[in-house]
């Protein structure tokens, strides 16, 4: 039905004429606004479990119900025709987890409204007025990363309802480079290449599995398939759809199997990986790639933006930024992996912002689905909530068998890590989390040869994990040792030459560690050998890509 639920009219007889009760809105233009119907009318994400629910509810015998799951708002919307240049009042009620209610495609100003976990129903209202063209907006409500359920009832969107003609007409381009990868016993995680669309904006797109019904992905383009069986074979195809309703046709179909459960994925799959600042706009990845033939790196790093629990690239750029995407998966098409990190020397960190373990985990989802990968570096120069972070890390590693590593801090060359990141190490153990452990072989003190000094860290450092895990052996213990310098001249003044490199390789090779990074690609030039630190050069003379070669030279 197209009219909200209908409070009881009180009429009065008098003289034979009836008296009704004046309406407090304009005609209710949402369909099934009080989800009587069930989701009639209304298209919720695939892992929101959406339903219509008896209890609680605002009005009416029903309400809707929906939970988040990872890196899903649980979002429901429903596209609604209207009249352009006209004036509109939407509003629901709502409680639960942190929820949004919002309207998209006015072709003015888009906008919503929130509330932050209400016990009783709430009304949230926003009002808006459409531009000289539009003829259909989408209005929504979802709630955030990491809350549980959350209830709406009672949608009115309040003004003159339009001519039902769409102003497009046209769907969007057909998604391209459609992979399934990254199995789990219960999970097939999906990527693809943005579609365009002529009114500029994909709206959704969505995903159909095994020639079924499709399900929505939202706008990024990744989804994780969940609920699956282990060791089985499953379709996959994805359409694009835009903010008038018009879709692609489907992208050909390719297929995924998940684990066996038996064989999870060893720590230690990617052994070299440098690091790259990648809110630089170079070294590229397929650049870097193409001039040394490394094809694995880890990109830094992914903090909290400006609205909290929600990753961006430096705190700054888009998680899902095309530059970057596009850059991450034309590496992962010529066989690359990179690994995402977190944390490092600048805020502000996931692990802070993010008020829950849950809602980190669901940060964490968030980002390993978008850039396509299971891999993950929490680089800690900061105190964080260790059980918090554990908590979510050991979560995560359990549903999708991630790869961790722990960056941490270097006290001195007799010592390793210190104190605080040894306490870090000793909660995940207890934890059963497993994590490669990642000493920063720079800036600490020292005397001697830099060389040696971050060789006698690295043993320092093996030293602290074995009272750790006192059952693991030596060689168990050094696959999950990793060394990550710092090339050219350090921050505190220590320089780390070509000669330093070469000793602490051929100590990593002798003792067969898990991993070799550095810091950083778009520091591996001659560009400034004058002996300055710089985010862009090594301070010392040197040939383009050199330390990346030596490096290279790492067999494991």
């Amino acid at each position: 039905m197209r009219f909200r639920k209908l409070a009881a009219v009180t009429a009065l007889a008098l003289g034979g004429t009836v008296l009704a009760a004046s309406p407090a809105h304009a005609a209710n233009i949402a369909v099934n606004p009080g989800f009587e119907d069930g989701l009639t009318g209304w298209t919720c994400s695939a892992s929101a479990g959406a339903s219509a629910v008896s209890s609680p509810v605002h009005g009416g015998s029903k309400a809707l119900q929906a939970t988040p799951a990872g890196s899903d708002t649980a979002r429901c919307q429903q596209t609604v025709s209207v009249k352009p240049n006209s004036s509109y009042s939407l509003s629901a009620w709502v409680r639960g987890g942190y929820v949004f209610l919002g309207v998209s495609g006015t072709g003015t100003t888009d906008t919503s409204t929130w509330t932050s976990s209400p016990s009783a129903y709430t009304q949230l209202t926003r009002t808006f007025t459409t531009g000289p063209s539009t003829k259909t907006v989408t209005v929504y409500v979802n709630s955030w990363y990491g809350q549980g359920a959350y209830q709406a009832d009672d949608v009115v969107l309040d003004g003159p309802p339009g001519d039902g003609t769409p102003t497009d007409t046209t769907p969007p381009t057909v998604p391209a480079n459609l992979t399934a990868g990254n199995p789990t016993t219960t999970s097939l995680t999906l990527t693809w290449s943005a579609s365009t669309d002529d009114s500029g904006t994909v709206a959704r797109y969505e995903v159909s599995r095994d020639n079924g019904a499709a399900v929505s992905a939202g706008a990024a383009t990744s989804y994780t398939a969940t609920g699956l069986t282990k060791n089985t074979t499953y379709g996959f195809r994805v359409r694009a759809c835009d903010g008038s309703g018009n879709c692609s046709a489907y992208s050909p179909s390719v297929s995924g199997r998940t684990s066996d459960g038996d064989t999870p994925p060893p720590p230690g799959e990617i052994h070299y990986a440098p690091y790259i600042d990648i809110t630089m706009p170079t070294p590229s990845l397929v650049g870097a790639a193409a001039a040394t033939g490394v094809k694995n790196y880890t990109l830094a790093f992914a903090l909290g933006d400006s609205s909290g629990c929600n990753p961006a690239w430096g705190g700054t750029i888009p998680i899902n930024e095309p530059r970057i995407i596009n850059d991450v998966k034309a590496l992962q098409a010529q066989g690359g992996q990179v690994i995402v990190a977190t944390g490092g020397a600048m805020g502000p960190y996931l692990e802070h912002v993010c008020g829950t373990s849950a809602a980190l985990l669901g940060a964490y989802k968030k980002v390993l689905d978008t850039v396509g990968t299971n891999h993950l570096d929490v680089d800690v120069e900061a105190s964080i909530d260790v059980n918090k972070v554990n908590t979510a890390l050991k979560q995560l590693q359990a549903e999708r068998g991630t790869t961790v590593s722990y960056t941490l801090r270097v006290q001195g060359q007799d010592y390793g890590v210190d104190p605080f990141s040894l306490s870090i190490l000793q909660d995940a153990a207890a934890k059963g989390l497993n994590v490669i452990v990642n000493p920063m072989l720079m800036n600490f003190g020292y005397t001697g040869n830099w060389g040696d000094a971050m060789i006698n860290a690295a043993q320092a450092t093996l030293g602290q994990m074995r009272t750790v895990w006192p059952s693991k052996t030596d060689a168990q213990l050094k696959k999950l040792l990793g060394l990550t310098p710092m090339i050219g001249k350090n921050d505190t003044g220590m320089t780390t030459t070509q000669a330093d490199a070469r000793k602490l390789l051929a100590w990593a090779n002798a003792n067969h560690v898990g991993f070799i990074g550095f810091w950083s690609s778009g520091r591996d030039n001659g560009g400034c050998p004058d002996g300055r630190v710089s985010p862009t050069c090594s301070g010392v003379a040197q040939s383009a890509w050199e330390f990346t070669n030596i490096f290279k030279g790492f067999t494991g």
